[in-house]
């Protein structure tokens, strides 16, 4: 037996909710048990929210920070998340000089339906440091 999924532009399976997670915890410098100053991923999430004013996926593609992302050996992290798609997990990002390349790898990952991003795709910045890549549910 064949089953046939017509996705036409108005099928739910076309239309995912994406978001950019950003751990703020990132590149933190501690002292005592306090954090001191603005941490590494603060200063990332400053910049990509920055650079999002002018994105054309702002609206589709929300920026949340996240507390923690549990991968502290290896900041600055983000993940693309969507219904549907695959999850990605980045780290090892530059502070300085990785936002851009985030913005233009969410970009990829919204335009793909299962969200695969082949390495040879990918900007520069983010072929390193994959953490993970997680099935969608």
């Amino acid at each position: 037996m064949t089953t046939t999924i017509n996705i036409s532009p108005t099928s739910p399976m076309e239309v995912a909710e994406h978001t950019l997670f950003v751990c703020k915890t990132c590149a933190s410098v501690w002292q005592n048990g306090k954090r001191l100053g603005e941490s590494g991923g603060e200063k990332l999430l400053h910049q990509l929210q920055q650079l999002a004013q002018d994105w054309e996926l702002r609206d589709q593609f929300p920026i949340q920070e996240v507390e923690c992302m549990s991968a502290c050996n290896r900041s600055c992290v983000v993940a693309f998340s969507a219904k549907g798609k695959l999850t990605y997990l980045f780290g090892d990002l530059a502070v300085d000089g990785s936002a851009s390349a985030v913005l233009e790898c969410a970009s990829q990952y919204y335009a793909k339906a299962d969200g695969l991003l082949p390495w040879s795709e990918r900007p520069e910045a983010m072929k390193k440091g994959i953490l993970a890549k997680i099935p969608p549910l």
